[in-house]
């Protein structure tokens, strides 16, 4: 028989980080640009009376353990508050992106049956607009405070958080229960069919909390001023508010000001040290900066990641402002963090183009996931950096199933069953270093031949002239497939298609160049900030290509 360890065990609950925040930092300020256009300040010990008190008020109006809580929301205090006092009390968090059509918004609040919505001002015309169609939600609460309720509107009974919270005393202890509870909900963005939902746990939250703060991580410790540019209803700002109270670092929430001007005064004057977000919020940062010659005083080291970074961005936050970015790779059914580009002890005696090399990719995995790539018939490929490959992960904070979908997801590797299917195409150096080469439906197949769009992207991204750049594939009578290039010119700059062309010669095969290039005003976006190529391919879809 074998010998038991003697060890305490308590559950892996959200709760415990908040109260350890609470003891340990509760004087660490959370500071929230808020929609009302103040600068609010508050602190770790607020938040969790706050959080207490709002775990007490969802009760109040009748809500049971599992029951979904919807939010429509920036980041700010109230949100976080929210995201405590639900998966506290024993009920599901349910992030709802309000940058999705009002369709969509109205199927994901009715399939998570979300019981209460939570939203901010911004989106009051929204969601006086689709409250009728949500047949679930009983109680429609307006996060702010009784000065800024709206005179009219036609929600009927129209609650307050804050006077919500300010009808209950705070004096209320945290439940225990199994740390396989369901914690939060999140749903993909929906690019092909309805979204789908996945749940994590307590158990799954706090690992992933912990993963992510780790030095070969996010790297975050007390001594962080961390402005999450990531929006809290993206995959739960890729977990940073459970990191937050776990280190104990001051979190700084921009609210709705995401243009390059707001976001520069706050990294600025709270001394931000450590930011993460999309490579689209960084575009116009950077623009912003680089326009009015500025530089940043305490802002050192960033993650980037939901699409891949363009290595001119990288080598301009590098190298004009000297911000380390570190290139990350995960998705919503991981929670989403799978993979950050940290260089090892080793790697940082190698050459400097080597070393940008290896950061461009999108890294090593942290412990708590494993991945592999393998082919159609699911045989393991090897870690060669050349071998290009279906990508699957498994581990502790993976989703098994979808939200109310018994049917599994999961795939075989090498004959071994329990691998998630990302969809992305990649391959995987000897040290382990991941790289995105394509999603399986974008990969561009021609006359046989795989061509990665976002190698080709990345070219054009480097040219002085292009804003944003995208390559999709458009047909070919006799390669069956191309690349087409799309092109968004930055203001007052001329370039001409055979300019961007021959910029591609002797920076890859030339039976990979795009055949040819369309200028447009303006590349359509995911409410997650990806690129949409299939509107993409479906708008260009009668595009004829020169060379066919």
């Amino acid at each position: 028989m074998a010998l038991m360890g003697r060890m305490m065990s308590a559950p892996l609950l959200i709760s415990t980080l908040l109260t350890h925040a609470e003891r340990h930092a509760g004087e660490t300020e959370i500071v929230s640009k808020r929609v009302e256009g103040d600068l609010h300040r508050s602190n770790w010990r607020e938040v969790a009376l706050r959080s207490r008190q709002a775990a007490q008020a969802f009760a109040r109006l009748g809500c049971q353990p599992g029951d979904r809580v919807g939010t429509l929301a920036w980041n700010g205090h109230r949100h976080v508050e929210i995201y405590y006092g639900t998966s506290g009390s024993g009920l599901v968090c349910h992030t709802i992106n309000p940058r999705l059509f009002p369709e969509q918004i109205v199927w994901i609040a009715g399939d998570a049956e979300d019981r209460v919505l939570c939203f901010d001002e911004t989106f009051l015309p929204l969601v006086e607009k689709i409250a009728p169609l949500l047949k679930t939600v009983q109680h429609f609460v307006l996060m702010t405070s009784r000065a800024h309720m709206p005179a009219q509107t036609a929600i009927p009974n129209l609650l307050c958080f804050d006077d919500l919270l300010a009808a209950e005393d705070g004096d209320y202890a945290w439940p225990l229960f199994d740390e396989n509870t369901a914690s939060s909900i999140c749903y993909t963005s929906g690019t092909t069919g309805n979204p789908k939902g996945a749940v994590y746990s307590h158990r799954s939250t706090v690992l992933h909390a912990y993963a992510a703060a780790l030095p070969d991580a996010m790297d975050c410790s007390s001594r962080d001023v961390i402005l999450p540019v990531v929006p809290m209803f993206h995959v739960n700002a890729w977990g940073l508010p459970y990191s937050a109270a776990l280190v104990g670092f001051k979190l700084v929430l921009p609210g709705p000001h995401l243009d390059g001007k707001s976001l520069y005064e706050l990294f600025e004057g709270e001394k931000v040290t450590f930011s993460a977000g999309v490579p689209t919020v960084w575009l116009g940062l950077l623009n912003y900066v680089k326009a009015n010659g500025l530089k940043f005083s305490t802002f050192k080291r960033t993650v980037i990641g939901g699409a891949a970074c363009p290595p001119a961005m990288m080598k301009s936050l590098q190298q004009d402002y000297g911000i380390e970015v570190i290139h990350a790779w995960g998705m919503t059914e991981m929670s989403p963090l799978g993979t950050l580009s940290k260089l090892t002890t080793r790697q940082l005696s190698l050459p400097a183009d080597a070393q940008q090399r290896l950061l461009e990719k999108q890294g090593r995995v942290i412990y708590g996931v494993d991945m592999a790539i393998i082919d159609d018939d699911g045989r393991s490929l090897p870690w060669d950096g050349v071998s290009s490959g279906n990508l699957v992960v498994r581990g502790h904070w993976v989703i098994s199933q979808y939200f109310k979908n018994d049917a599994s997801p999961l795939v075989s590797v090498d004959g071994e069953p329990g691998w998630f299917p990302t969809g992305d195409v990649a391959t995987i150096d000897a040290d382990g270093f991941m790289q995105i080469t394509d999603r399986s439906k974008d990969v561009i197949k021609s006359g046989g031949e795989w061509i990665s769009s976002i190698d080709l992207e990345n070219i054009a991204m480097a040219h002085p002239a292009v804003f944003e750049a995208a390559v999709i594939a458009a047909r070919h009578p006799k390669w069956d497939e191309r690349p087409l290039l799309v092109v968004v010119k930055k203001p007052d700059v001329t370039v001409t298609r055979e300019e961007l062309l021959s910029f591609y010669e002797g920076r890859i095969a030339k039976w990979q160049v795009p055949d040819d290039v369309v200028f447009v005003t303006e590349i359509p976006h995911t409410a997650t900030g990806k690129i949409q190529k299939l509107k993409l391919r479906d708008q260009l879809k009668d595009h004829r290509l020169p060379t066919a």
